[in-house]
């Protein structure tokens, strides 16, 4: 039945939360940020909510991507002081750098993509940055798996809007009723892809109750899609 898989790359198959979050332990110690903060924990705490707020704007096409990448810094460093836009951006490429150097997975990535290799072509469908995104899918011995990379930057328009989804299938020549989205987040690859008459598995660890309709899959684990294709 489906013939195209389109998999969402952080937090679905990259471990973004623990792969992020050493990177930022590693910002903080290394530009002692303990300065102004009393723990990485409270300084984590500050950051990270502002960061997920930001790319949900990003993603409803709110703010443009120079703004989320110098404002989710900005935020925490301005009250150390660090305001100028270049020493900003420069911790910004200095985090970024780091995170293409981390190869954590979530569990049961690469069983799952052994598995699917041989009956599905399979690609990369992300809002991430190419300079990033390209070299965590290399890095993490993902690449191979994968015909090609769909980007939002590529479609100029991010999930969950129809219009990058409508850019994957034309790009790949996949048909509509054969495509399947597999994908961690409810707002940007699960609704993004009903409203665009693409079935959906949703990666759904915490067991989140789903909104407004029954995604096509829902499962816990990646292990859990071998029993569905």
């Amino acid at each position: 039945m489906y013939k195209s898989l389109f998999i969402d790359l952080d937090d679905t198959l990259w471990d973004t939360y623990h792969n992020n979050k050493e990177c930022l332990e590693e910002i903080y110690t290394d530009y002692h940020l303990d300065r102004y903060y009393a723990s990485f924990e409270a300084f984590y705490g500050i950051y990270m909510p502002h960061n997920l707020d930001l790319w949900a704007k990003y993603r409803r096409g709110e703010i443009d991507r120079p703004t989320l990448i110098l404002d989710r810094f900005l935020y925490v460093l301005r009250p150390l002081g660090i305001t100028r836009k270049e020493e900003v951006l420069a911790i910004n490429d200095d985090f970024l750098r780091r995170t293409t150097t981390k190869t954590r997975l979530i569990p049961g990535a690469i069983e799952l993509l052994e598995y699917l290799r041989p009956s599905y072509r399979m690609f990369i469908l992300s809002n991430g940055f190419r300079e990033v995104q390209f070299l965590k899918l290399s890095n993490a011995g993902l690449a191979p798996y994968f015909e090609r990379m769909i980007l939002s930057e590529d479609a100029q328009i991010q999930k969950p809007h129809k219009g990058i989804f409508d850019y994957a299938l034309k790009n790949t020549n996949s048909r509509r009723a054969e495509s399947l989205m597999i994908g961690d987040s409810w707002e940007a690859d699960i609704v993004g892809a009903y409203q665009s008459r693409i079935a959906q598995i949703w990666l759904n660890p915490d067991g989140l109750p789903a909104q407004g309709f029954t995604p096509t899959y829902t499962v816990r684990s990646l292990a859990e899609i071998r029993g569905i294709l």
